[in-house]
């Protein structure tokens, strides 16, 4: 019975395995076809996954290239600033020794001992100018302050380690000796806003529009033969004793950023 059963199952698993190695064989031979036809039906889903994926790609790049961009402009913009900085300094510093070589040039040096201080801030409604030099300088109170064409500014108010104010001579504290060029003697008085009177002018005084007018010296406030301003109208009325005018100052604020300070000078 068991040899029976036996034989009875070896020819179904002979026929199995032909069967199988026979499917192998056809799958084999058609597999290009079969390939191509899976192909053909899964390329219009492959293209559309290419397409989100190419336009998830370019929608993406302009972000990191706009980003790339931003991270190199600020390094950029950091650099031109740095640049920037070091050029304003060495034109500050092109500017300074030009301005003090002009004033080597004039007699400045031959009658004066001073130092050179850069302009750091102005402040008009006041009459008043900050300097970047102080007490640690040589800086004193009191010190005239001038530029290189000997025009005068105002002098030493307040001094501190590292800068120093210098009040105009516009500001009403002021009251100092001038002349004009005839020698003729009067009184600078400041107005405030940068404005000057003159005043004590005697009557029969040549006086005219135009008249310069410099420092007298005879207070010993400031050296004598700076130049203060020039009278611009002359107020003469029949009642009074002297004449006055109005005066325009020399010293100009705005277009000035290096300055002398007198240490010491001898009238």
């Amino acid at each position: 019975m068991m040899i029976s059963y036996k034989k009875k199952k070896y020819p179904k698993i002979l026929i199995a395995v032909f069967i199988a190695l026979l499917f192998f064989l056809i799958l084999n031979f058609f597999s290009q076809g079969i390939k191509n036809v899976f192909y053909s039906i899964s390329s219009p889903f492959q293209k559309i996954f290419w397409q989100i994926g190419q336009k998830s790609s370019n929608f993406f790049t302009p972000f990191l290239m706009i980003g790339k961009l931003k991270t190199e402009s600020a390094e950029l913009n950091i650099k031109n600033q740095q640049l920037l900085s070091e050029l304003f300094l060495l034109e500050e510093l092109k500017l300074e020794n030009q301005t003090l070589r002009e004033a080597l040039d004039t007699d400045l040096q031959k009658d004066f001992k001073f130092i050179t201080a850069e302009v750091i801030s102005k402040d008009a409604s006041k009459d008043s100018i900050l300097i970047n030099k102080g007490s640690e300088d040589g800086i004193s109170k009191d010190m005239p302050v001038i530029n290189q064409q000997k025009v005068l500014f105002g002098n030493i108010s307040d001094v501190y380690k590292n800068f120093s104010r210098i009040t105009l001579i516009s500001d009403k504290i002021f009251v100092f000796d001038v002349k004009t060029q005839n020698e003729t003697l009067g009184i600078i008085k400041g107005n405030g806003n940068l404005n000057l009177r003159l005043d004590l002018i005697i009557r029969d005084a040549d006086l005219k529009e135009g008249d310069v007018l410099i420092t007298s010296s005879l207070a010993g406030s400031f050296p004598k033969n700076l130049l203060v301003g020039k009278a611009l109208k002359i107020i003469k009325e029949d009642t009074k004793t002297f004449q006055t005018a109005i005066v325009e100052p020399f010293f100009d604020i705005k277009n000035t950023d290096i300055l002398f300070v007198i240490t010491n000078f001898k009238n």
